[in-house]
């Protein structure tokens, strides 16, 4: 066996060490922290009220939504009985081929029995709760007079509400094959696809929209006029296997395509946030994330005050105002920005005033009469540094720049004696600086 120098023995120390920093690197816990160590394949939280997005995971993703689909069917049966379309007491007859498919095995249904009538409300809340597939597909007959004209509805409304990747085969969001030879879109093997965010966006219309949807959400057992009690498939909810303080909704889904899914609605003191997991590998794993995801951001954010109400942008606290009274006119915000911040985050927000150019003559100034509130453009609020996510519906963070007073337009006289000032101010001027060249 040879001998090793020094200067190897030294040079391998040296490499060895160098190595051993690269082994470890900052952005890889960084990475790590992101993801929340979630086993889901696609994430998101978002501010149930404002739309603001705290986190995301392959949000962008398109993956199977299963029976999460029918969050938008109970949208458009909600706003049906808005426009008057229908009501809850409506009495719906079973046909035939729904009636078969509530007794297909292995898919989520209550019974129900041909040539029977049952209520619009029996229905939702087989379908909210339970997650009823056959009556999903009862009330998308009642709306549309088939599911296949329902479908094309779904898909209509999902552009119509900002949904940007989405592809709706069904009513119930069950595999095409399912549905016993009476798919009405798609190829046999078709299901129903969405991202994460357009799940958190359908979502949060539903709830905003609609509020009182999630009165039948939070039900934990829905007793049916067959007798039997069936329990609701969000086990987040009180009383249930993963109880979580302030769950009240909103829709589980799962397929053998999409995996197991959940879109989760709590609130707490005041707080409440959208969850959606989606391609979790087991019924348990996805409220375990969805678990992950409502802790991170109750111990992570909190709503505050990044602009006041009647705030001015330094140095840009008036605008010039041509033929008025007065010569410019002091600019405001119209009300505060409330932002959910990290902690300890509040002063990492920076604004931008942004003018209306309309408001303005070629000049850059407003012109008289103007109106005390009337709105002159918009400020930005935008971090400083970190990642931001936006909003759920694309808007930016924004609020109105108002006029802080009126400036009333000036008569003719005053405005004569501001051109007569200017042309003798012009004149005067010229002759000093004539006179000054002469000495």
């Amino acid at each position: 066996m040879k001998k090793i120098s020094k200067m190897t023995l030294i040079f391998t120390f040296v490499f060895v060490l160098v190595m051993s920093q690269f082994a470890y690197q900052p952005g890889e816990a960084v990475a790590e922290s992101d993801n929340l160590g979630l086993k889901a394949e696609a994430a998101i939280i978002i501010d149930g009220e404002t739309g603001q997005i705290v986190y995301e995971k392959n949000a962008d993703k398109v993956l199977g939504i299963a029976s999460m689909s029918k969050m938008m069917t109970e949208y458009i049966i909600m706003e049906s009985i808005e426009n008057g379309k229908i009501s809850w007491d409506q009495k719906v007859k079973i046909n035939k081929y729904v009636h078969d498919l509530s007794k297909a095995p292995n898919l989520s249904n209550v019974g129900l029995t041909e040539g029977e009538d049952y209520t619009v409300k029996e229905l939702y809340q087989a379908m909210a709760v339970y997650s009823g597939n056959a009556a999903t597909v009862a009330l998308a007959q009642l709306v549309s007079g088939s599911e296949k004209s329902f479908v094309k509805l779904m898909n209509e409304k999902a552009k119509e509400l900002g949904l940007k990747n989405h592809k709706f085969v069904n009513a119930s969001g069950l595999n095409n094959s399912d549905l016993l030879g009476q798919h009405p879109s798609g190829d046999e093997d078709d299901e129903n696809i969405m991202t994460a965010k357009d799940t958190a966006l359908l979502a949060y219309r539903l709830i905003n929209d609609y509020p009182e949807v999630l009165k039948i959400a939070s039900i934990p057992k829905l007793k049916f006029r067959d007798g039997k009690e069936y329990p609701n498939f969000n086990w987040m909810l009180p009383g249930l296997i993963f109880e979580y303080k302030g769950v009240d909704g909103l829709k589980t889904g799962s397929t053998d395509f999409a995996g197991y899914g959940h879109t989760g609605t709590v609130i707490q003191d005041g707080q409440r946030y959208i969850t959606v997991v989606m391609k979790s590998t087991n019924k348990n794993e996805r409220f375990a994330d969805s678990t992950k995801l409502m802790n991170y951001a109750y111990a992570t954010f909190k709503k505050e005050k990044v602009l006041p109400a009647n705030y001015q942008v330094k140095g840009k606290e008036t605008l010039s105002v041509v033929k008025g009274k007065e010569k410019d006119v002091k600019i405001q915000s119209e009300k505060a920005i409330e932002l959910l911040v990290e902690n300890g985050g509040k002063d990492n927000y920076k604004t931008d005033l942004v003018i209306d150019k309309n408001k303005l003559n070629d000049d850059g100034k407003l012109t008289a009469p103007i109106k005390k509130g009337e709105k002159l453009g918009y400020i930005t609020v935008t971090p400083k540094k970190g990642e931001d996510y936006g909003y759920i519906n694309g808007d930016p963070v924004k609020v109105n720049v108002v006029a802080a007073e009126s400036v009333e337009k000036a008569n003719w006289f005053v405005l004569s004696m501001r051109a007569v000032g200017g042309f003798f101010g012009d004149v005067w001027s010229s002759v000093a600086s004539t006179v000054k060249g002469w000495f």
